[in-house]
């Protein structure tokens, strides 16, 4: 009798790859899903969160892990982090949260002040995101058994339309909240001692999404595996082309000239606080001058057709593809 758990391979052994967002990430957890299949009433667990059909309202559930390092950075910290990831998994479904669980691990040794300055950025997020920290738990384990301290957090939010990120129609625009790729450059500015002006883009994205969400085909942030990992992941599941124009990329000259410096693509480059969309032609323009209130940055990148796959339409009108990050990927950076 085969067992599912022939999908792992003895002589495999997991690589730090497994958790960069890119493809072997998306095989690993492949792999664990299809031990854990099961038959319930839950919905589009595939996605940034499930659904839970309420009626004429949706329960949406997610969860996210950290191990970040550092742990302090220009504009923010692991749990400005922790709290905001799983607030705007929920935000980029159509969901308001209601309710965030915490769960920390500490390295033994660790620093109270330390803690307590982290405590006080999730108590931040959490008082202008109108999202409470209900549940939690916490443990501490022998020095030396991890690096500091791990973040876990959980939350639920209620939806009466979910945006799904399967609904890029051809002849819709691409959209963004504002440049990416800074959340990296902040962090990379700490790890590595360079000096830099751009501040992590860790945000909640709540007000932004709810602004334009009746115009939404489809959403998404672009976190672990950056635009080039949640874009093919958009066209894949919607079965259309995205095209992207390098005249009006959503990067800043020190992100690129980080990206060349490292000689990772700059649309690997994961952000904690923006997210790409798609929107109706005739809708477009009215979504980007709501999101230019928020952030200046916000603008169309591009365009859906007919087809498969992301491409960049470069300054001399060739096509570029841009696949789902393989390789080399920066660790640690959410």
């Amino acid at each position: 009798m085969k067992n599912n758990n022939s999908k792992f391979k003895n002589e495999n052994l997991i690589e730090l790859e497994h958790g960069g967002g890119g493809l072997k990430s998306n095989e690993l957890i492949d792999r664990i899903t299809k031990i854990l299949k099961i038959k319930s009433k839950w919905t589009n667990t595939g996605d940034d969160a499930a659904i839970f059909d309420l009626g004429e309202k949706k329960l949406v559930f997610t969860t996210d892990a950290f191990i970040v390092d550092p742990i302090f950075f220009p504009g923010g910290d692991i749990g400005k982090i922790a709290i905001t990831g799983a607030i705007n998994d929920l935000a980029v479904m159509g969901a308001l949260p209601i309710g965030i669980s915490l769960s920390l691990i500490i390295e033994e040794g660790f620093s109270e002040n330390n803690l307590k300055k982290i405590i006080q950025s999730i108590n931040k997020i959490s008082r202008a995101a109108n999202t409470p920290v209900v549940t939690g738990d916490t443990k501490v384990t022998e020095k030396g058994k991890i690096d500091k301290i791990e973040i876990t957090t959980a939350g639920v939010g209620i939806a009466k339309k979910i945006i799904q990120n399967n609904g890029a129609q051809p002849g819709d625009c691409v959209i963004v909240s504002g440049d990416l790729g800074e959340h990296t450059v902040a962090l990379l500015s700490k790890r590595f001692n360079y000096k830099t002006k751009i501040i992590s883009d860790c945000q909640p994205l709540i007000k932004e999404i709810q602004s334009i969400a009746p115009f939404l085909t489809s959403a998404k942030d672009p976190t672990r595996g950056g635009a080039a990992a949640i874009l093919n992941e958009m066209a894949s599941k919607a079965k259309v082309k995205i095209i992207l124009d390098e005249n009006n990329l959503p990067f800043k000259k020190e992100t690129i000239a980080l990206s060349e410096l490292l000689g990772i693509d700059k649309f690997s480059f994961p952000s904690e606080g923006r997210f790409i969309a798609t929107v109706q032609r005739k809708f477009a323009d009215k979504a980007v001058k709501k999101l230019k209130s928020f952030n200046k940055e916000a603008k169309i990148i591009g365009k859906i057709e007919k087809g498969k796959g992301v491409y960049l339409k470069t300054i001399i009108g060739g096509l570029k593809k841009i696949d789902t990050p393989r390789g080399k990927l920066i660790t640690r950076i959410c």
